[in-house]
């Protein structure tokens, strides 16, 4: 990681804090991801060689950069999406600045809809850190865009373990993933695909 790199994380990371506890209108909150979820996402998609990753969720894109980091080291892209115009120009500076743009495509619009556009077994691992409440009704198509022996990490699993656990029963109950929690930040809940 360049120097220039660390001092953006950093920045974000500082900027995330101060700006959430002085705001609480959601829409304009970062609720980024831990440091050490940052660190874990970025090790998970360079051990599993994740080459086409999605995320569901940029906020002004300090996880982005994590797993853009991934895959500038393996070739990759990322596919990030993201609803608020607001949160978009932040990004897209932020992306600007960090050298990593050339691995990130931005995708302006609602995250259903790209999953329903996105081809079968399309990605190799998505994140997911977005509306909770929109999990259930997206997982079909979540499901259909993972790889066998891909993915899916989702934030907050133990932070809205509540909210989180209609979602998580779903997962794990499904026979084509094997999933566990982990609790590094506010908790990641992990499903690999074994089958098609």
């Amino acid at each position: 990681m360049t120097e220039s790199l660390q001092e953006l994380l950093i920045e974000l990371e500082q900027f995330g804090l101060s700006n959430d506890s002085a705001i609480a209108d959601r829409p304009r909150r970062m609720l980024n991801i831990t440091r050490d979820t940052g660190e874990f996402l970025s090790v998970l998609a360079r051990g599993m060689n994740a080459q086409r990753v999605l995320e569901i969720g940029t906020s002004n894109g300090y996880s982005t950069l994590w797993l853009a980091l991934a895959a500038k080291a393996l070739k990759g892209h990322v596919t990030t999406v993201e609803l608020s115009d607001f949160k978009l120009d932040l990004a897209v500076k932020n992306f600007e600045r960090s050298g990593l743009f050339p691995f990130i495509t931005q995708v302006h619009g609602e995250a259903g809809a790209l999953l329903r556009r996105s081809p079968e077994f399309s990605f190799d691992l998505v994140f997911l850190d977005s509306e909770r409440s929109e999990y259930l009704g997206w997982w079909p198509d979540i499901k259909r865009v993972i790889r066998k022996g891909g993915l899916l990490i989702v934030d907050n699993a133990t932070s809205h373990s509540a909210e989180m656990a209609p979602f998580v029963a779903m997962v794990s109950e499904d026979t084509e993933f094997t999933t566990c929690t982990v609790p590094i930040g506010n908790g990641e809940f992990l499903a690999t695909r074994v089958s098609p």
